[in-house]
């Protein structure tokens, strides 16, 4: 005869062994789990490449389809390379990289057009978040005590939403365990987008544009500017040339993506 008053009580045994801090961590982990999991069926994880579903809980930027056609670069790992090539003359930095090339019509281009044309922050919170466990594991970056974005005019940010240079700022903070200080470095004046043109253009069309305020607490600190893509490298050089007017600064630059040129 099948004794169940007896296989309640092993089970309820069973039980009183387990530590209740075990039963409430399990608890959590599976409420966690299931609550991710029903986020996912109302909001899914998109590929900022190509528009395809990731699987649940992936903090990934692109599928693996779409990952296996990026170009990654591996710039955090020397502190000569393409990147601090394109400043030399024109800024002094310590160190400088990029996570991805740009190209037309590869997933990074159509990342980077959702990030700032079609209210997708999460993009740049996500490419900071992998690019900062890069830059930390290089060691040419553990010494960076703060992250700098490019800023936007507020004019601009207020219509687009978000600054998508401090989205990336964000992830980078998040992994580096550092601080972003976004209201030391201001934009002065409203300037027509930079995209189509060329370094001696935006040049013209940025001059005096930056400034920085509070300069005291930014002393003898060594910081890193972000932006999300390096072209001619104009923004950052006339950012890099505001900051480097603070005493014994030290700079770095990261960005997104560096176009191929």
């Amino acid at each position: 005869m099948f004794d169940i008053a007896g296989k309640r009580n092993i089970f309820e045994a069973l039980i009183a062994l387990i530590h209740p801090d075990m039963l409430q961590r399990t608890f959590f982990a599976f409420a966690r789990e299931t609550w991710t999991g029903f986020l996912h069926l109302l909001y899914p994880e998109l590929c900022a490449g190509c528009g395809g579903e990731l699987p649940a809980g992936n903090d990934a930027c692109f599928c693996l389809h779409c990952r296996m056609k990026v170009s990654v670069s591996d710039m955090h790992l020397t502190r000569e390379n393409e990147f601090t090539n394109r400043f030399w003359g024109r800024l002094p930095v310590e160190s400088a990289a990029a996570m991805y090339y740009f190209s037309r019509k590869s997933p990074v281009q159509r990342a980077l057009h959702q990030l700032k044309y079609h209210n997708k922050p999460e993009i740049g919170v996500k490419i900071g978040r992998e690019f900062g466990k890069r830059l930390l594991a290089s060691g040419l970056y553990r010494s960076v005590e703060a992250i700098i974005p490019v800023p936007l005019h507020p004019r601009k940010e207020r219509l687009r939403g978000y600054n998508q240079s401090t989205m990336f700022a964000r992830g980078l903070a998040e992994t580096m365990e550092i601080p972003v200080l976004d209201k030391v470095l201001v934009r002065q004046a409203y300037t027509e987008t930079q995209t189509r043109k060329k370094r001696m253009d935006r040049f013209k069309n940025m001059h005096d544009v930056f400034g920085v305020k509070k300069a005291a607490p930014l002393a003898g600190k060594h910081l890193l500017l972000v932006d999300d893509v390096l072209t001619t490298g104009a923004t950052l050089e006339l950012c890099g040339q505001a900051l480097l007017a603070v005493p014994d600064i030290r700079l770095s630059l990261a960005t997104m993506a560096i176009a191929v040129i």
